[in-house]
């Protein structure tokens, strides 16, 4: 089993997503031309979204890198990246039964309505999957990795439901939409509570200014593309080092900065191809439900975050955070980790915080860097068990370089929920897993609540 999974996962986003996506089109009775169609065009969103987000480190992260020598900084967790931690998630046992045992569990939260998200994005169940390796790994009982795996899912379902109706409201297009992501939901908490003190803040709220707002005022100034092109013409100037070699690599830096705004450009356009694709899936399945239901539960359908990476707000936060966030990881004492490899996955921190933040640039910007800075020490603090499962999985070409003593990527370990459940199960034993489990049970019923509210 785990050498299927292994190979289903070694296939990629862009040729599983639409092998599944065709085939849910054609259960729920769609045409197999339009089913297939739907599910060719999100694996073209995925190839697209790929060859970008890889441009970007390509380009970038030879530069950040240069940074580091030119400082002669030490960090001693080496970034993986997310995809090394999909295929150790996909490799372990849990792996090899995480998505049949999610989908059961969804199922049965349906059928006692303790949620009403249907979570098809099947891509990223191996961010429950790699949790529940760590445990396996720092344990040796896999009853115990399940146990961590479903809890991590049961939550992320309820934040699913809770930020649902903020996150239809504010994206366009995204009726009946959630996102049960446990990357993206990890950094709810943080927005609501960040967002709470701000608004308390003297003067904070004149600093009300979304995307569009900063195209309005500062004109080319605001446009992301313009603020890709600064800040990748920046960080490739700070790589050399001096004014002599800033003039000597011109043609470089302005390459850099060209490539930079070219993600930022490109990604928009890409995220649209997810849309096109998937709105046919989704009405279907919400036909279906409707019909199972009487129409009497409003549900979402649990897609992956992928579709709106491309929000002017996102795209701006995220390229002004990069090279905020490699100097703090190099000046904050305690860390151990400098993001490059990662640095594709910062644009999948804001899909559920700007909701909450209403799209403004500066509450978003505050959110993303303190979250980020937790989420520094927490990859930190995460690295051993990471590294550790790395190993163990034993997987063909991942493996930590010499010279480093540990693997992480900031697009897992970062998440608060991922760390927070690791810890409740693995350093707190019983009674931590007694509190993550009433958590979990909890939050089921406040949300079944809730959704029994709304169909009255």
């Amino acid at each position: 089993m785990r050498e299927v999974f292994s190979y289903v996962i070694g296939l990629g986003a862009a040729v599983m997503m639409p092998v599944i996506f065709t085939a849910l089109g054609v259960c729920i009775g769609l045409r197999l031309s339009k089913a297939l169609k739907s599910g060719l065009l999100v694996g073209v969103g995925f190839v697209g979204l790929g060859v970008v987000t890889a441009m970007l480190t390509t380009n970038l992260g030879p530069a950040l890198k240069g940074v580091t020598d030119l400082y002669g900084l030490d960090l001693p967790a080496f970034d993986l990246g997310w995809p090394a931690a999909a295929a150790v998630a996909y490799s372990c046992a849990v792996g090899a039964f995480i998505i049949p045992v999610c989908l059961g569990v969804n199922v049965l939260l349906l059928v006692v309505r303790a949620t009403r998200t249907v979570n098809i994005d099947l891509w990223n169940y191996w961010h429950f999957a790699f949790l529940g390796a760590m445990v396996f790994f720092a344990t040796g009982s896999l009853g115990w990795a399940f146990y961590a795996a479903i809890v991590l899912y049961v939550i992320t379902l309820c934040l699913a439901d809770f930020t649902a109706k903020g996150f239809q409201s504010f994206y366009t297009g995204m009726d009946g939409i959630s996102i049960p992501q446990p990357f993206c939901q990890s950094f709810t908490p943080f927005a609501v509570a960040i967002g709470w003190l701000l608004d308390r803040v003297p003067g904070f709220a004149r600093l009300d200014i979304d995307a569009e707002g900063l195209k309005r005022q500062f004109g080319l100034l605001g446009e992301p593309l313009f603020l890709g092109v600064v800040v990748g013409c920046g960080i490739g100037a700070l790589a050399c080092g001096s004014l002599r070699g800033v003039v000597d690599s011109i043609p470089s830096i302005l390459k850099l900065g060209v490539t930079v705004g070219a993600v930022m450009e490109l990604i928009p356009r890409i995220t649209a191809l997810f849309i096109e694709g998937l709105k046919p899936i989704c009405q279907a399945v919400q036909e279906k439900l409707v019909a199972r239901f009487g129409g009497k539960v409003a549900f979402s359908i649990g897609m992956s975050p992928a579709l709106v990476i491309g929000h002017p707000t996102t795209l701006v936060v995220s390229i002004l955070l990069m090279p905020v966030i490699l100097f703090l990881s190099v000046v904050l004492p305690g860390n151990e980790f400098l993001p490059l490899a990662s640095l594709a996955g910062m644009f999948y921190l804001f899909p559920c915080v700007l909701p909450i933040t209403k799209g403004n640039v500066a509450k978003t910007f505050v959110v993303g860097l303190v979250a980020l800075v937790c989420g520094l020490f927490f990859v930190t603090n995460l690295t051993p068990a990471f590294t550790k499962a790395v190993a163990a999985a034993n997987c063909d070409g991942i493996a930590v370089p010499p010279g480093f003593s540990g693997g992480a990527a900031l697009d897992f370990a970062s998440a608060f929920w991922c760390w927070s459940i690791y810890h409740l199960v693995v350093s707190f034993k019983c009674i931590g897993t007694v509190l993550a489990g009433v958590l979990a049970l909890a939050l089921c019923a406040v949300n079944a609540v809730r959704i029994r509210k709304g169909s009255e």
